[in-house]
């Protein structure tokens, strides 16, 4: 009798990281406009990046991902009208091609998805209807005119600059983000435990596309399963 997988365990059970680690939700707030200062910045155990703690107009305080270079007492605009300046934070449209930005929103409003990782910063291309933006993995992302995105480059670059000399030292330091160390390849693993173990050499042994209907014990490997176009399809004659 084989034994669970990984996958398998973490999904019966909902809290795997450490909670107190994180310091709060961090997305754009639910307002057109806004202005305010920043009264802090934290270390956050749980991320690459520091934070930054913001005092709005109205009196709120509010968590954001701060800007390579910004300081305690500066003051961070939020909405159309806002100045384009480090720590910014506008749509795209307003923002002028080739600018850096982080922290940009999938869809208007979710808050920011994408560029959030410490040094890390992608750059507005081109405007339109449809403004494109190179991400810091080097692709070319289009995105609707009204996602927000931070101008600058996240704070704390140089995070990973420094080795990890042992391997409790990288355990514990994954284990603040929720992420699992070390990480086994399943063909080094024993038939017993993964589905693509065993064997003379470490090899798969069948296809390691799976489909989407397969059992949560056989759906490893390659999960993006072709889809087969059928209402479009040429016969030859």
């Amino acid at each position: 009798m084989g034994k669970r997988l990984t996958q398998q365990r973490r999904g019966a059970r909902k809290s795997l990281g450490p909670t107190h680690r994180h310091r709060g939700e961090i997305r754009y707030p639910p307002v057109p406009s806004a202005t305010g200062t920043v009264i802090g910045l934290m270390h956050a155990p749980g991320r690459t990046t520091p934070l930054a703690t913001v005092e709005l107009q109205d009196g709120k305080h509010l968590l954001m991902i701060p800007a390579e270079g910004l300081r305690v007492g500066q003051s961070v605009s939020l909405g159309e009208g806002a100045k384009v300046e480090l720590g910014s934070v506008l749509p795209l449209r307003s923002i002028p091609i080739g600018a850096q930005v982080f922290n940009i929103e999938s869809r208007p409003g979710d808050g920011g998805k994408f560029a959030r990782a410490a040094g890390q910063a992608g750059t507005l291309v081109s405007a339109g209807e449809r403004p494109v933006v190179q991400l810091p993995s080097g692709q070319f992302r289009s995105f609707e005119p009204d996602c927000r995105a931070t101008i600058g480059r996240t704070a704390g670059s140089g995070a990973d600059a420094a080795p990890l000399y042992k391997a409790g030292k990288k355990f514990h330091a994954w284990r603040s983000t929720s992420k699992r160390y070390p990480r086994v390849r399943g063909v080094a693993m024993n038939p017993v435990d993964h589905p693509h173990g065993g064997g003379s050499h470490q090899h798969v042994g069948r296809p390691s596309t799976v489909s989407s209907r397969a059992p949560p014990g056989r759906k490893v490997g390659r999960l993006s399963s072709k889809k087969k176009d059928t209402k479009h399809h040429w016969r030859r004659r």
